[in-house]
C-alpha cells in the first residue's frame, strides 16, 4: 500500500489535501502520473496545511450559499456553442472548462472548472448533465446544451 498525498479532488477517494492509502499499481499508474497526488513524506505535513489553505480558498464560502447556488445551477439550462460538422458532430470535446466559462456567462455565479464533472467524452451537439461539487455536502447537476456555431 502506497500512502499518498491528494493534489486535487479524486472521485470515490478524497479531496485535495486529504492523506489516502492506496494500491502501489493505483498511485503508480494513475494517481502519481496525472498529478492528482504526490507520494506522503514527514515534510508533507506542511504541503498538506498549503493544499487545504488553497481548496477553502476557492470553495463557496457556506453551506447556505452552496444550496442557493445549486439551486440556480439546478434551474437554468447553460449553452456551450462549439464548432461542429454537419452530422452534429463536435471538432474536439467538451472539457470542464467550458461547462465553467458557459455558467459564468450565464451569470449564474463563478465555480472552478476542478470541481465539474462530465458524463464522460461529450463529442457531439444536444443535451447533458454535468455534475457540480459545490460545498462538501452540496453538488448540483447543471444541464448542458451543446450547439454548433
Amino acid at each position: 500500500m502506497a500512502k499518498l498525498i491528494l493534489t486535487q479532488e479524486v472521485t470515490g477517494l478524497g479531496t485535495a489535501g486529504d492523506v489516502v492509502e492506496v494500491k502501489n499499481g493505483y498511485a503508480r499508474n494513475y494517481l502519481l502520473p496525472r498529478g492528482f497526488a504526490l507520494t506522503w513524506s514527514r515534510g508533507g505535513e506542511k504541503q498538506v496545511e498549503s493544499i487545504r489553505a488553497a481548496r477553502k480558498a476557492r470553495a463557496v464560502a457556506s453551506l447556505a450559499d452552496a444550496q442557493a447556488l445549486a439551486a440556480r445551477l439546478a434551474s437554468t439550462p447553460v449553452q456551450i456553442k462549439m464548432k461542429a460538422g454537419e452530422s452534429g458532430r463536435l471538432f474536439g470535446t467538451v472539457k470542464t472548462d467550458d461547462v465553467a466559462n458557459a455558467v459564468s456567462e450565464a451569470g449564474l455565479g463563478s465555480i472552478d472548472k476542478r470541481t465539474v464533472e462530465l458524463p464522460g467524452h461529450i463529442k457531439s451537439t444536444g443535451d447533458y448533465q454535468a455534475t457540480v461539487r459545490l460545498h462538501e455536502d452540496v453538488s448540483a447537476t447543471v444541464d448542458v446544451r451543446v450547439v454548433a456555431l
